[in-house]
């Protein structure tokens, strides 16, 4: 069991060494020298951190705002918190959730081998939520042991090439080929904007292609304008929250001034995001092929939704502003017809906001990005407010998970059981 909890958590759960040991085997199967193979697999290993660090500095900047956004505003509900039942699920179920975890990359190589399916998950946090929501659905609703392993496992390893599947022919209209595809269990909300930006927006006119007059001219770099629309995001709920809210994270620091630098370090994480992007893409696409010409013909790598933010940034912010508008009505909304009360949360919001912006933008120009946002961030908030019932009959009080595709298999799944047992 160890050195099983060694190979899921400290290689496959490790998304930086998975993806550099994937792009070694690549390199390898096109039979690149030593130096080569060393300088490649390093190389996509920087590049993977080098995004998990900007990453982790946007994540950083979004407690803040969430926080004073709550305590500004008022708000009390229950937050989208996949990793406090992920620790219920450790605690209870580590066993079943990694072996079901194993079964669900291994069936996902193995469809992608013998199908025309070609597409391989590599999001492996992605893939730890699946594997979670699977085994804590289905022992709740009455599973152990094998059976649990094998319907969770076969469940979480077809999601793994469906929702891929599913958003590529966006993701090609987005990046112009096949090289990489999308491996984030949000799909289901990308596609459903995608939908709405489709019959209500102008797809002639990008988020990329705005026209300023020349004394903003300087806005047309991303992250200037990125920097001006986030520092009122900050500050306004800020002043509404007071010092009081802020000096727990300020450290002495005047609180508006503190909340002015965590909207610059916001756009600071973006900028080191999408360098790590472009120094991934770079190493991993290449080495990629060995694999689709030696173990899988024509695999392409499912990656992390931020593969996609280099090719619209600003759809990035609309979505992400959009999402969060929509998740903002759906708060005060859903209540009134007896759903409980779900917070806006800007790590959602953002990632898969930003995503769902981009996919909008690319089939519904910048007014589809808007319009489908503000339907992208009702249905996240709807979705976790669903949910939320379901887990509460297995015991799980006010924890919920985020991410669209996630809920929807836990739903499926979970009132599937509860039909038949």
């Amino acid at each position: 069991m160890s050195f099983l909890y060694f190979i899921v958590n400290d290689i496959l759960g490790q998304a930086s060494i998975l993806i550099a040991l994937i792009a070694m085997i690549g390199l390898i199967a096109l039979k690149k020298s030593v130096g080569q193979v060393i300088t490649g697999t390093l190389k996509t290993l920087l590049g993977f951190l080098v995004l998990l660090a900007g990453a982790n500095i946007i994540v950083n900047a979004l407690i803040f705002l969430g926080e004073v956004f709550q305590k500004g505003f008022n708000m009390r509900g229950v937050v989208t918190d996949v990793g406090s039942i992920a620790g219920i699920a450790q605690q209870t179920l580590g066993r079943e959730t990694a072996l079901i975890m194993v079964l669900a990359f291994i069936i996902n190589i193995l469809v992608a081998r013998f199908t025309r399916f070609k597409y391989i998950f590599l999001t492996g946090q992605a893939s730890l939520w699946m594997a979670t929501v699977c085994s804590v659905v289905g022992y709740m609703g009455g599973l152990r042991g094998t059976e649990l392993i094998l319907l969770g496992g076969t469940i979480a390893g077809l999601m793994s090439v469906s929702m891929p599947a599913i958003a590529q022919p966006i993701v090609r209209k987005i990046t112009g080929s096949d090289d990489i595809a999308l491996g984030h269990f949000c799909t289901l909300g990308y596609i459903i904007q995608a939908g709405v930006a489709k019959l209500t927006g102008d797809v002639s006119k990008s988020t990329e292609d705005l026209e300023l007059p020349s004394a903003f001219s300087f806005l047309q770099d991303t992250y200037l304008s990125m920097m001006v629309v986030m520092i009122p995001i900050y500050l306004i709920p800020t002043i509404a929250a007071g010092p009081e809210v802020v000096a727990q994270y300020s450290n002495g620091v005047s609180y508006l001034i503190y909340a002015f630098l965590q909207s610059v370090q916001f756009v600071v994480g973006v900028y080191v995001l999408l360098a790590g992007v472009r120094l991934l893409l770079a190493e991993i696409v290449p080495a990629f092929r060995g694999i689709a010409l030696r173990i899988v013909p024509n695999a392409i790598p499912a990656l992390d939704c931020p593969v996609l933010f280099p090719y619209a940034p600003n759809a990035v912010i609309v979505g992400f502003l959009s999402t969060t508008l929509g998740s903002i009505i759906g708060m005060f909304l859903f209540p009134s017809v007896g759903l409980a009360m779900i917070l806006p949360g800007m790590l959602t919001n953002f990632f898969a906001g930003g995503t769902a912006g981009i996919f909008a933008n690319a089939v519904g120009g910048r007014r589809g990005a808007v319009i489908g946002g503000i339907f992208h961030g009702l249905l996240i908030t709807l979705l976790p407010a669903l949910l939320l019932p379901l887990l509460g009959s297995f015991g799980l009080q006010n924890v919920t998970f985020s991410d669209a595709d996630i809920i929807s298999v836990g739903l499926i799944y979970g009132h599937l059981l509860n039909f038949f047992h």
